[in-house]
């Protein structure tokens, strides 16, 4: 079996789930130039994601929302085991949009002339077309195609939102039970990748991290996140030259749903990153989805593709 099929060893009792923390945009902006600069094919536009989340960090570090929640707002969801910061729920009342147009600001003064259109057109959109885009990202819809190079933007400005808002909680909440744990147990988002540890409290432990606000669950290994089935899953990678795998990302197959989602291991690379890897390693995507086996389970705002 391959090595990130194999169990845990050590730790007998992980913890059930982890809140993001500050300092994980700066991480993942680090994360994805040094991915830039060793990339030939994907260089410009790693290059272009890591300004895009080095701003999300500048927004999350320095801006105050006009809206916060009061100190006890999410008590009772946390109590009795719902995800306190449900998507759709919270939309309206963010301010996830005076976040967008302080993205907009800072990447303004820092992107290349080709890409400054996109903030041109986002720029111009009422309150309610971008309403709708965020509407759009958070059910994974691409949407038109005139205005899907937008929606990356609108998903950096909602997970800035919702990782401030996860910043705030009291505690962790209650991992789901095996039939939802596909969802994030704190805003209900579905997973991005998964990720394997490599620190002294989850060395070689297995999480699922979220799309939207970087919460991460355990997951026991060689476990498909989507119909919790373990007898028939595989892993994937692309292969260079020499016949070694370049990248920190694996695809976890399951051939019971014919789904996978991205592995990204730790032990590979300290620094690897669910997002930052995942972007990176989008040819293994572009290869699963050319051989047609397979549907990617896992959600990145900052990449919506269309049909």
């Amino acid at each position: 079996m391959h090595q990130y099929g194999t169990s845990p060893t050590g730790i007998l009792n992980p913890p059930p789930v982890v809140l993001p923390d500050r300092q994980l945009f700066a991480r993942r902006a680090r994360r994805l130039r040094e991915l830039a600069e060793r990339s030939t094919e994907l260089s410009d536009f790693l290059g272009f994601m890591a300004l895009l989340i080095q701003a999300q960090d500048g927004v999350l570090q320095e801006r105050q929302p006009s809206w916060q929640p009061a100190p006890d707002a999410f008590s009772l969801a946390l109590e009795h085991g719902m995800p306190p910061l449900q998507g759709q729920a919270l939309l309206r009342d963010l301010d996830w949009q005076g976040d967008l147009d302080a993205l907009l600001v800072t990447l303004e003064l820092r992107v290349a002339e080709r890409q400054r259109p996109v903030l041109e057109q986002l720029v111009a959109l009422s309150a309610a077309e971008r309403q709708q885009l965020a509407e759009q990202v958070l059910a994974q819809e691409p949407g038109a195609t005139e205005r899907r190079a937008l929606l990356p933007l609108v998903g950096a400005a909602l997970q800035v939102a919702w990782v401030r808002l996860a910043l705030t909680l009291p505690q962790p909440p209650q991992r789901h039970g095996d039939v939802s744990r596909v969802l994030c147990p704190c805003c209900a988002a579905p997973p991005l990748a998964s990720i394997v540890h490599a620190d002294r409290d989850r060395d070689n432990v297995r999480y699922l991290h979220c799309s939207l606000c970087a919460t991460e669950w355990h997951l026991e290994r060689s476990k498909c996140s989507c119909c919790n089935t373990s007898a028939q899953v595989r892993y994937l990678a692309l292969e260079d030259e020499a016949g070694k795998t370049p990248l920190a990302a694996q695809a976890e197959t399951c051939d019971s749903c014919d789904s996978y989602l991205k592995l990204v291991s730790k032990s590979f690379n300290l620094g690897a990153d669910p997002l930052a890897d995942d972007l990176a390693s989008l040819p293994l995507d572009f290869a699963l989805a050319e051989a047609g086996r397979y549907a990617r389970s896992g959600f990145n705002p900052l990449f919506i593709a269309g049909d």
